[in-house]
């Protein structure tokens, strides 16, 4: 009996816009960066922190998640506070930035900049 492989669901939804912005992004981005990389540094009065950032080299745990316009890179020892979350672009008159619905915090700060797992 042969058996079949499915393929793994994305550890992470990303939005048509926060696509849309990882491509911006690469569309401006360093020579060197292969593209851009998620991770939650601790920091922040909850513990952990969303941090975006452009990234020169694949570390072998990373995650890889392909968008039509580069590739987003999770952070390997971040990925089980992410599994599930959805990544969105959000912009308003007054500020702009991703946002994360996460199934996995159990708390954020009062400034939604850091959270707890």
């Amino acid at each position: 009996m042969a058996t079949t492989l499915r393929q793994r669901p994305a550890a992470l939804i990303l939005t048509p816009n926060a696509e849309a912005r990882i491509a911006d992004l690469m569309a401006k981005a360093p020579e060197e960066a292969i593209g851009v990389k998620l991770s939650t540094p601790r920091r922040g009065c909850s513990g952990l922190a969303y941090s975006v950032d452009y990234v020169t080299e694949a570390k072998p745990f990373d995650e890889k998640i392909e968008t039509p316009g580069g590739t987003l890179y999770v952070d390997g020892g971040s990925i089980l506070y992410l599994v599930g979350s959805t990544m969105d672009w959000v912009e308003d008159d007054f500020a702009a930035g991703f946002v994360f619905q996460n199934p996995n915090a159990k708390g954020e700060c009062g400034c939604g900049e850091s959270f707890t797992v």
